[in-house]
């Protein structure tokens, strides 16, 4: 797949790699995943100032992801020795301590180059990608380097995406949350979503 051409509704680039997980280090393939939802984020660096709260933050809501059938993968550019050395190390000194998913790493840069989020300097954006049961891509979001991303809102969209899945003939309005009122995509039957909602 040449670059920049990633698109939601592809097919997820497979790669195989070494990660962290449990204090040990473990292959980690991510078609071994198929028929669960992979959320999967890229952050720039180990031992930096955002990228950990938001490794703590999805791993503080990890049950969230796991209880509708979701794994959740980390990358970096680092190697898999940072990687433990990191969840070896205290939150309060910056370390992200023991964590409920895998820490993968990307040392040789494929993973980062295939999902088109490797900066010229040699570290990954902030890009998230939620992959379906059967692999492909169905949400995409890249942030820079300063800020980080929301745990709401990806748990959100995962939520919208496993919906519209399981009822191909509505779909999701914007802001849409679990139990609220979806659409029927035709233009006469849409309408008693707008009705409702006006």
């Amino acid at each position: 797949m040449a670059e920049g051409c990633l698109q939601v509704g592809q097919l997820a680039p497979d790669f195989s790699a070494t990660a962290v997980f449990d204090q040990e280090f473990k292959d980690v393939k991510l078609s071994d995943y198929r028929g669960k939802y992979v959320v999967l984020f890229f952050y720039p660096l180990d031992f930096t100032f955002v990228c950990p709260t938001e490794i703590i933050a999805f791993s503080d809501r990890y049950s969230e992801f796991s209880s509708i059938n979701t794994e959740i993968l980390g990358v970096s550019v680092d190697s898999q020795f940072s990687h433990l050395a990191w969840t070896q190390s205290d939150r309060k000194a910056g370390g992200v301590g023991e964590l409920n998913y895998p820490l993968v790493s990307d040392l040789k840069k494929e993973i980062s180059t295939a999902y088109n989020v490797l900066t010229e300097e040699g570290v990954a954006l902030r890009g998230l990608f939620i992959v379906d049961k059967e692999g492909v891509i169905q949400h995409a979001t890249i942030n820079n380097l300063g800020f980080g991303r929301s745990v709401d809102e990806t748990l959100r969209v995962l939520q919208a995406i496993q919906y519209v899945q399981s009822h191909p003939d509505e779909v999701c309005p914007a802001g849409w949350q679990p139990g609220e009122k979806t659409m029927n995509p035709d233009p006469v039957k849409s309408k008693v979503y707008f009705e409702a909602v006006g």
